[in-house]
């Protein structure tokens, strides 16, 4: 991710794969999800090797529509996979409009593995300026106690994560006082800010952030789902900061024997029956709450009712559940991804404690297990998925049941299919500070034996606007075009 090898612009349509390491060099420990459990009439490597060549096939056409595709695009050859990204906050003293990039790098134990803070300039378009990718730089190295599983940032003050290891304990991190570390083989590991601790087992991918209040959300292989309060340790500091989310404190109190000060949970919440593999919170609510697992349950939590889910949902997909997602514009909307490769919405008022209930809308396009499942900040009704077939798609509910005359096969609610990475997309996040702007990350293990993508991209807007707006520019468009070429 060096200057050298900054955005490939939409004008120079090829990605491009620079090797700096051998691949031998670079293989990982297998780090994911759990795969799906295959019939065993089937051979497991024969559906692999389908699922590659269905992959390189996407890619192909897809790199044929890029100019098409794409306001603007960049793509960016990590030396190790990364397996969480995130927008941090923006720079408002940057000469230029600059947005933090949170990223993880998941190492062999040649050196360490290392959480990633990057500067990225995010992109800018207004009326008639011509598009431009963004600029990715390295800001800061934090040398991370074990690998990166999971970044989440506090929406009061962005400049706080909190990460996921394979431990019980939750790491956060106040990314501007860490120093800049230099990670090589036996540099000793960054000391994070502040533990949360209350898992009895390793807790890997289940974590959130609340949007109202510092509250921070856990779930794991204990099955429990746990939740904290940041706030609690500025209070035990002795701070007599309001602020929700302002700078931690450091403080000798609760220490452990790593050194860094510990905060026990508010509450441990039971009801999964397997390891809980991601969690939410409600937009308006820090009491309110939800949940996924390997159970293929979700389940809603009431902080103010007790330590059991309010409302459990059995069978809530055909395989383990991977990821859920709240929309922001509409709490009455869950989001889920499967093992079983669909994606559904549920609709809480159409839920009961009894387990009942079915979603409002499955959308079936991948071809393998979902990771990642994220409303838009930018319409209420749109939200996107990766999978590891690739694919990043883009889904509008809205458009349900309106067939298109001129994409008749196309799944229902799909109306865009982002195929520029060549391996399972771990991970994505919609930019808040420009629209319709995306991170991605691909782990690449399976296509080139190590490493990873990065891609920034927007899509043109002439596909998400009004139809009959595109319409109309597209017309006074064609009318400029012909009044040029009839000059002489």
């Amino acid at each position: 991710m060096e200057s050298e090898e900054a955005a490939a612009t939409v004008q120079a349509t090829r990605p491009r794969r620079v090797s700096r390491t051998p691949v031998t060099a670079i293989l990982t420990k297998k780090r994911g999800r759990k795969p799906k459990r295959y019939d065993e009439s089937h051979s497991p490597f024969s559906q692999q090797q389908s699922q590659k060549a269905t992959v390189d096939d996407n890619y192909s056409q897809w790199k044929t529509l890029l100019p098409i595709l794409y306001d603007s695009f960049a793509n960016h050859t990590l030396v190790w996979p990364s397996l969480s990204c995130r927008w941090g906050p923006q720079l408002e003293q940057a000469a230029s409009k600059t947005q933090r990039l949170y990223l993880s790098e998941q190492t062999n134990g040649s050196v360490p593995n290392t959480l990633v803070i990057a500067n990225c300039e995010a992109v800018n378009r207004q009326l008639n300026e011509e598009a431009h990718s963004p600029f990715v730089k390295k800001y800061k190295t934090i040398i991370h106690p074990g690998e990166v599983n999971r970044i989440r940032e506090l929406p009061q003050n962005s400049k706080i994560v909190a990460t996921h290891t394979d431990s019980p304990d939750v790491l956060i991190w106040d990314t501007e006082i860490q120093p800049d570390r230099y990670a090589v083989l036996g540099a000793p590991h960054s000391r994070p800010d502040l533990l949360l601790t209350g898992h009895q087992d390793n807790a890997e991918f289940a974590l959130a952030m609340c949007p109202t209040e510092p509250f921070v959300l856990s779930g794991g292989k204990d099955k429990s789902v746990v939740l904290w309060s940041i706030q609690d340790h500025i209070t035990m500091a002795g701070t007599d900061s309001k602020t929700p989310g302002s700078s931690l404190k450091q403080t000798g109190e609760d220490s452990n024997k790593t050194g860094c000060p510990s905060v026990g949970p508010r509450g441990v919440y039971h009801g999964h029956e397997d390891t809980v593999e991601d969690v939410a919170f409600c937009p308006s609510s820090a009491q309110e709450f939800c949940s996924v697992g390997d159970d293929s349950c979700l389940m809603l939590w009431d902080a103010r009712t007790g330590t059991g889910p309010a409302i459990k949902v059995e069978k809530a997909h055909d395989a383990d559940l991977h990821c859920v997602d709240w929309n922001p514009h509409d709490n009455n909307l869950i989001l889920t991804g499967s093992a079983d490769n669909t994606v559904r919405v549920f609709d809480r008022r159409n839920l009961t404690s009894n387990g009942v209930g079915s979603p409002i809308y499955k959308f079936e396009g991948h071809k393998a297990a979902v990771l990642c499942v994220q409303w838009s900040p930018d319409k209420s009704s749109v939200f996107g998925s990766s999978a590891e077939d690739g694919l990043l798609n883009i889904w509008d509910y809205d458009t349900v049941g309106k067939k298109s005359e001129r994409a008749p096969k196309t799944p229902a609610g799909l109306f865009f299919q982002h195929a520029g990475h060549r391996d399972k997309v771990v991970d994505f996040h919609w930019s808040l500070m420009d629209p319709w702007t995306i991170v991605s990350v691909s782990d690449n293990c399976e296509s080139s034996g190590g490493g990873g993508t990065l891609q920034i991209w927007r899509m043109s807007d002439l596909i998400y606007r009004p139809e009959d707006e595109v319409l109309t520019e597209l017309e006074k468009f064609k009318s400029h075009v012909f009044t040029c070429t009839s000059k002489p």
